[in-house]
């Protein structure tokens, strides 16, 4: 279903578009990517950090206040923010720090949006007593300056970058060009399932822990799958860590939301990308960008800075050829009302990435059966948002 090859292809999307430098080290990855996938010893590793360090399995929580008084079907959170370090970040740093370890790596190196990458990449690099360098955009910087915090507390060395719009984009650039100098001692922990093969099957490989967690919680707490399961999608590895584990479920419904920012109507005013964007390739892989009239990489906004990115996971561009997958958007105040209406009704504070699932999930659960289960995956807590939301003073929205 997922239309994955040996050679790093969801259907026509992917591959390996990289410099000639970059080729070796990437092969040795996949290699080694291989060997530990297929070996029961580096999984039972693997289960036993999340369980006695992450504390996993995160809970199911039905949202019993928010819209009570609709007749649309029940929405139930799977609460990623619950998680050590409040993101589902933590499952792919630490899943890629214990395979740095394993190539004998011994230095690990990060990008990061919103943050939440940055802390759990440094977070891994403490437990697992590796060196860490995360390097984040200035403007992402000022607005997530309590996760820079976190991350220099951690241990980490936090390298701004003031290229292009100083984010995401600019952020994984930099990232890129080190991995390519130091490859030989540095493992490069991509934040999402994105860039060129074998990262995508390698993000999914332990974000799905999310999907399937989810699916055996579904059955044991309702008795049945749920009819629909939502994530938002920036480079999209929440979103495909739960599809995954329902993928073949013909009967599930699944929806990727992207951020819609201001509109959809100009370059510039939002960061969906298989929204509003076309083919080409970004960090090394073919995938849905958002490209100007000259074929450069756009500009992007939205007020989460996890989602701001002008591209997307290819096996998300896969998914939306396919139909398997439908996506939509969400606007920033759609978000924002999102975020402080579940604050409000439930005592969950989400972040403004997941924010954009809750949010479209209110907008579809009218059109869809009453007696469905809509499974929404909270993919952080929003901690690292309040301060800044706080100066606009978001909760006399």
């Amino acid at each position: 279903m997922n239309g994955h090859s040996s050679r790093g292809y969801f259907g026509e999307f992917g591959g390996r578009f990289v410099p000639e430098v970059l080729v070796e080290p990437l092969r040795a990855l996949e290699t080694a990517m291989d060997d530990a996938f297929g070996d029961p010893a580096f999984w039972e590793e693997y289960r036993l950090v999340l369980r006695d360090y992450v504390g996993r399995p995160t809970p199911l929580t039905a949202l019993r206040n928010l819209d009570a008084e609709s007749s649309g079907p029940r929405l139930v959170l799977k609460r990623e923010d619950c998680n050590h370090t409040g993101a589902h970040k933590i499952l792919n740093a630490l899943g890629q720090g214990l395979l740095a370890k394993r190539m004998n790596k011994v230095r690990l190196i990060a990008e990061t949006g919103a943050g939440q990458h940055g802390v759990a990449t440094a977070t891994a690099g403490a437990l697992l007593r590796l060196p860490v360098e995360v390097y984040m955009g200035s403007a992402d910087m000022e607005r997530q300056a309590l996760n820079v915090y976190l991350m220099r507390l951690l241990g980490a060395t936090v390298k701004a970058v003031d290229a292009g719009a100083r984010t995401l984009k600019d952020a994984t650039n930099e990232a890129f060009r080190d991995y390519a100098a130091t490859a030989e001692h540095t493992a490069y922990v991509v934040g999402s399932a994105v860039g060129a093969h074998p990262y995508p099957t390698l993000v999914r490989g332990f974000a799905r822990t999310i999907g399937d967690e989810a699916r055996a919680q579904c059955l044991e707490q309702f008795g049945r799958l749920p009819e629909h399961v939502v994530a938002c999608v920036g480079g999209g590895s929440n979103a495909i860590g739960a599809f995954a584990a329902f993928l073949e479920d013909q009967q599930v419904g699944l929806w990727g939301v992207e951020a819609g920012g201001v509109g959809l109507d100009r370059i510039g005013d939002h960061a969906a990308s298989l929204s509003a964007g076309s083919i080409g390739v970004l960090h090394g892989a073919r995938t849905f960008v958002l490209m100007d009239e000259e074929g450069q990489i756009g500009a992007t906004h939205s007020v989460s800075a996890g989602l701001d990115y002008p591209g997307v996971g290819p096996e998300h561009a896969h998914l939306k050829s396919s139909g398997r997958v439908r996506y939509g958007a969400v606007s920033d105040d759609e978000a924002l009302d999102a975020f402080c209406d579940l604050a409000r009704a439930e005592g969950i504070v989400p972040a403004l990435e997941s924010a954009h699932a809750i949010a479209f999930s209110r907008k579809i659960r009218q059109k869809l059966d009453p007696e469905a289960l809509v499974l929404v995956i909270c993919s952080g807590r929003g901690d690292k948002d309040v301060a800044r939301l706080a100066l606009g003073a978001p909760a006399l929205r």
